[in-house]
């Protein structure tokens, strides 16, 4: 099967990308069912890559449709190490505003029916979560973007993304909730990735992308689906340029990552006690550890 380091998480707009080369479609079997599409392997910027659609290239899956623990196992069956998000997300700050970059340092779950974790059926794991994505890998990505210099895009470091169970959009009382919490932006996907892509010791960061305010905003009322489609496809063009050079930059300079050693203390069952059937099913995860 074919390998690379770097994985893509394309989100809504983002169904491919346009400068991969040498493209192998894959299509991989996980014993958590199958991912929402074939993983495209190829090269970018010289680099081998795997890229998946979040939602399948044509949008088909719901958020709380998506098989998570599918996806993350098979960017782990392919060798990835380093995984970017990319995620259209709605604003719950002034200062962030369409078209903007956020790359958040922390999250706040307000899903209700996600299965998060690979753990159980006779096996107990606990991992370290405060800082939920990998700092190291988001400082690369943040330094992509600003290096890039993109025109009407203004990055922030860092945030707090907000992820919520969908497919409808919040009320303003929930809006302004979030906006009383801190919160930066609100999504519908990343934080079930950030957890099991820990757990499956891959270092991962998301680039938000937004793409309107959030109803909490009092001109938000004008937002039109044109134009939320407009931004959607204007930041699938950034986040392409900036997911090359971020790959660029992960290239010659790898970072070392806490999240590559996440399960070391982790696992509170001792895995003599495991059934074959579990230890079989979570082998990929845990074979450093067997």
């Amino acid at each position: 099967m074919a390998q690379a380091k770097i994985g893509i998480i394309g989100g809504s707009g983002l169904y491919k990308m346009a400068d991969l080369k040498d493209l192998e479609e894959v299509r991989v079997d996980t014993p958590f069912g199958t991912p929402s599409d074939a993983l495209i392997v190829g090269t970018l910027a010289g680099t081998p890559v795997a890229f998946l659609a979040r939602h399948g290239r044509n949008h088909t899956l719901l958020p709380s449709e998506l098989p998570f623990r599918a996806n993350i196992h098979a960017m782990k069956q392919l060798g990835v190490e380093y995984l970017i998000s990319a995620s259209a997300v709605g604003s719950l700050k002034e200062e962030a505003k369409p078209l903007d970059m956020v790359v958040p340092d922390q999250f706040i779950d307000r899903t209700k029916n996600r299965v998060s974790t690979f753990f159980g059926e006779g096996i107990v794991a606990h991992i370290a979560f405060a800082d939920p994505v990998c700092h190291q890998l988001a400082g690369v990505l943040a330094d992509a973007v600003a290096s890039l210099e993109l025109p009407d895009v203004t990055l922030h470091r860092s945030g707090t993304y907000v992820c919520m169970e969908g497919p409808a959009f919040s009320t303003k009382a929930e809006s302004n909730l979030y906006r009383s919490w801190g919160a930066t932006v609100i999504g519908m996907t990343n934080l079930p990735e950030a957890k099991l892509a820990r757990e499956a010791e891959i270092a991962y960061a998301t680039l938000a992308l937004v793409t309107d305010y959030d109803c909490w905003h009092p001109d938000h009322d004008s937002v039109t689906v044109e134009m939320v489609i407009a931004n959607l496809q204007r930041n699938a063009t950034n986040a392409q340029k900036v997911i090359q050079e971020t790959v660029r930059r992960l290239s010659e300079n790898p970072p070392v990552s806490e999240a590559h050693s996440a399960l070391k203390y982790a696992i509170l069952t001792p895995l003599a006690q495991v059934s074959e059937a579990t230890k079989e099913k979570l082998r990929l995860l845990l074979r450093k550890y067997l």
